[in-house]
C-alpha cells in the first residue's frame, strides 16, 4: 500500500487491510502531508505517531491492527466481501444514529466534558424523533430483530 492510500486510509471509517503491509510515510522527501500528523496522533499517542513518521518503516497488517490503525486484517482474496459485509451489517443498522454516533466521536475529541454531553444530549433528542427510533424501541419491547428504514 502506498503512503497516500495509507493517509486516505486514516481518515476513513473503514480501516480494513489485507495482505501483509501497511503503508509509509514520505518523510525521507518530505514533511508529512495528507492530514496524518493530525489524525495519527489521535489515533496512536503523539509519541508512536512520531516514531511511525520519523522511522519511515512499513507496518505489517497486525501490527496495524494492534496499533488501531486499522480494525480488520484479511486475506486479500477475502477483502471484498468482508467490507462488503461490513456495508451491509452498518447500512441495516439504525443509520441516523450511527451518523450522530459518529458526529459525536468526532467532536468530542475537542470539546469539554460538558459541551459534549450537551452535544449527545441534542443527537438523543434529534434520535428520538426518527422512525428508527420507534422501530428499535418496539421491537424491543416485541423481543425481536428491528429493520431499521433509515429515516
Amino acid at each position: 500500500m502506498t503512503g497516500q492510500t495509507a493517509r486516505e486510509r486514516l481518515v476513513r471509517d473503514d480501516r480494513f487491510e489485507h495482505g501483509p503491509r501497511q503503508g509509509r510515510s514520505r518523510t525521507n522527501r518530505v514533511a508529512p502531508d495528507g492530514s496524518s500528523t493530525f489524525v495519527l496522533p489521535r489515533l496512536v499517542g503523539s509519541k508512536r505517531a512520531f516514531d511511525l513518521i520519523a522511522s519511515n518503516r512499513v507496518l505489517a497488517a497486525e501490527e496495524a491492527r494492534a496499533l488501531g490503525l486499522v480494525t480488520d486484517v484479511c486475506p486479500e482474496a477475502e477483502f471484498p466481501a468482508r467490507a462488503r459485509e461490513a456495508a451491509h451489517r452498518l447500512g441495516a443498522g439504525p443509520t441516523q444514529a450511527l451518523a450522530r454516533a459518529k458526529r459525536l466521536v468526532l467532536l468530542g475529541q475537542g470539546e469539554t466534558l460538558e459541551t459534549q454531553m450537551e452535544h449527545e444530549r441534542r443527537a438523543i433528542a434529534e434520535c428520538g424523533r426518527t422512525e428508527d427510533f420507534t422501530t428499535g424501541i418496539r421491537s424491543f419491547l416485541e423481543k425481536r430483530r428491528a429493520a431499521f428504514a433509515g429515516r
